[in-house]
């Protein structure tokens, strides 16, 4: 399903990236393009970069990195990830959505971004923070994290010579590797709310 959300985006080639020897077996049958990585890396940009270095060749100017629980994420978001970071300057690009419960504020199965201003439609803005859970927080300038992730060629590069960081290992998201290291993370806004497939309810 993620696969066939990421072509149907028309944003370019699209390559499975995987460590699992029966997903790539299962989509290299059904169409797809997997490409096998070693299995140690400690997080899906780690991933991306071993294909990017070694299989592009270091020839892709931007990398969309789409994580593997987003089954029914809209084509449409990611071209406008897209879109968003052609227009713009930053390291590195994501998306979130409006938090319609405000429970998922304190379920760290969903991750939140924080913004200084109120993201609106068609803006890109600059993040402030990511985080998992939190206490008394108003739900103002806070917004439910899209696992979709887009880094310019340089970026890349450069988040993957990183050593990871102290927020990065505390808070298990891989984002705060690049904010302690002072690069640019913007976010747009998503009006759909894409089902992250990451418990046994979900």
């Amino acid at each position: 399903h993620v696969l066939n959300r990421a072509k149907e985006s028309s944003v370019g080639d699209v390559f499975v990236a995987t460590p699992d020897d029966e997903i790539f077996k299962t989509i290299n049958e059904n169409g797809g393009t997997a490409i096998l990585t070693k299995y140690e890396h400690q997080s899906g940009s780690d991933r991306i970069y071993e294909v990017y270095s070694k299989v592009l060749k270091n020839k892709i100017g931007l990398i969309i990195n789409l994580q593997g629980d987003m089954p029914n994420i809209k084509p449409s978001s990611i071209s406008k990830l897209v879109k968003f970071m052609n227009n713009s300057n930053c390291d590195i690009g994501t998306l979130a959505s409006q938090i319609k419960d405000k429970n998922d504020i304190t379920n760290p199965n969903i991750v939140k971004v924080k913004t200084k201003q109120n993201l609106k439609k068609d803006e890109f803005l600059e993040v402030e923070d990511f985080f998992r859970k939190g206490d008394d927080l108003s739900m103002e300038k806070i917004y439910h994290h899209i696992g979709i992730y887009a880094f310019t060629n340089t970026a890349l590069t450069k988040y993957v010579n990183y050593s990871r960081s102290k927020l990065e290992l505390e808070r298990n998201l891989e984002q705060m590797r690049a904010m302690e290291n002072n690069m640019k993370i913007k976010v747009g806004y998503s009006d759909t709310f894409p089902l992250g497939i990451d418990t046994k309810s979900d």
